[in-house]
């Protein structure tokens, strides 16, 4: 069996296999065969041609059933090069795929996608450094299956969801030093450095940047020359649509920069998504200029009965009436603070942004494969049960706390997860 994304079968065997049949017929009984409308565009002017995206709409779950079809947009914006943005373009959502149990139905599956998101994010990351390429590159993933709409971000492309009633809600977070002091406190505890460029004089001029390297952002895939305080772990948010849809504006900073999340979804209302992608680019230009590459994605979730694109609010609203809000959160006392506003019912299912690896993997009580094998939860490697590393162990310098409990690393990503938690130091590898 081939994986989901007819991306291949690599690592299939590592997994328990279910007969297509079964498949199809668990999908039919337990899921509504009714599906959103995707309608899509997508707008760009180039500066440095550092910005590439990702539009991908016939993805499958289960080969050969249209039933288990899902979407996948992304906006990938490099730095120092486009070799981190091209390969992560061409790789991540193999990467993310891999890291999915087969056999899963779909509401399991949506359940094991935000982790799959992080194993991926670290995957491409790593091999990406292998490579000895010093670029990065920001990525936003978005994944939509029916209503349910997955993203996870690392960088400062943004995405955003307009839904009826015209409430804006932000679906990412930014990983700029400059604003996010969670972000410079992580950065400072691992072994970096932040502060502003330094010119003759010792006067100190722009946003805020880690040293070594001088990066404005926090988190990203590839630059392998900035220390690995600079993590690939993505945020992630998981949220369900009602059936009345909405809008999503995946942008790269070039829009951001320019226009307010409230100003970019203003400005194309009422356009369908191919004209509001080029309006959103048309006034982010007339605001700043082109000053970097300004790439804008615009996706309409529309019910199946309806062919317009998300309408403008109405002058008067019933609060009582159109403000419902539910929430299914695993750490609900944290995340009060940080609800999702929506008109209809927006369903938060997940939202997650901690840098540390364990964390997001979370526990696995077994993490055996039906060889017998272990495998490694980043790398999707077989593991013989002597070879794997908890992922809750302790550091390589402190006692180990839980060495018996999974989720498992080879040592290779073992490293790789100590080294960004400032462990130990960049490139020193497990003997």
């Amino acid at each position: 069996m081939k994986d989901d994304s007819g991306l291949g079968s690599e690592g299939g065997k590592r997994h328990h296999l279910v007969p297509l049949a079964a498949l199809i017929s668990r999908e039919l009984r337990n899921e509504k065969i009714e599906k959103p409308c995707i309608k899509y565009g997508y707008a760009a002017q180039a500066k440095k041609g550092e910005d590439f995206y990702l539009i991908k709409t016939d993805c499958q779950r289960i080969p050969g059933s249209s039933n288990s079809t899902y979407s996948v947009f992304a906006i990938f914006d490099g730095h120092n090069g486009n070799a981190a943005a091209i390969y992560t373009r061409e790789h991540l959502l193999e990467h993310v795929v891999s890291a999915i149990p087969r056999g899963l139905g779909r509401e399991e599956w949506l359940q094991a996608l935000p982790r799959a998101l992080v194993a991926g994010f670290v995957k491409a990351d790593k091999e990406f450094q292998s490579k000895g390429e010093t670029s990065g590159t920001t990525v936003t993933f978005v994944i939509i299956d029916g209503w349910t709409v997955t993203v996870a971000s690392v960088g400062d492309s943004r995405c955003i969801l307009d839904s009826q009633g015209g409430v804006i809600s932000l679906l990412t977070v930014d990983h700029r030093l400059e604003e996010n002091a969670e972000e410079r406190e992580r950065v400072t505890a691992s072994g970096g450095e932040v502060g502003r460029l330094s010119i003759v004089g010792g006067a100190e001029v722009g946003p805020l940047r880690c040293w070594p390297g001088g990066l404005c952002l926090s988190r990203s895939i590839g630059d392998m020359d900035v220390g690995e305080f600079i993590v690939p772990i993505p945020y992630v948010k998981q949220v369900k649509l009602s059936n009345a849809g909405g809008r999503l504006i995946i942008a790269s900073d070039g829009i951001w920069d320019a226009l307010s999340s409230d100003m970019a979804a203003k400005s194309c209302r009422g356009l369908p998504a191919e004209l509001a992608a080029r309006q959103v680019v048309k006034e982010a230009l007339r605001s700043r200029g082109l000053k970097d590459d300004t790439t804008c994605v615009v996706v309409d979730i529309i019910p199946p009965d309806y062919s317009v694109p998300v309408a403008p609010p109405p002058k008067k609203q019933n609060k009582l009436r159109s403000f419902i809000f539910r929430k299914r959160s695993r750490d609900s006392v944290n995340k009060l603070t940080k609800k999702l506003s929506a008109v209809g019912i927006v369903e938060e299912l997940f939202e997650e942004g901690s840098a540390m690896l364990a964390e997001r993997l979370g526990n696995d009580t077994s993490g055996q494969t039906p060889s017998g094998l272990f495998t490694c939860a980043v790398c999707q490697v077989d593991l013989a049960p002597s070879e794997g590393i908890s992922v809750h162990a302790g550091s390589f310098f402190s006692i180990s706390s839980k060495p018996w409990q999974g989720p498992f690393l080879c040592a290779d990503c073992r490293n790789k997860k100590d080294a960004m938690e400032g462990k130990r130091p960049s490139g020193v590898k497990v003997a």
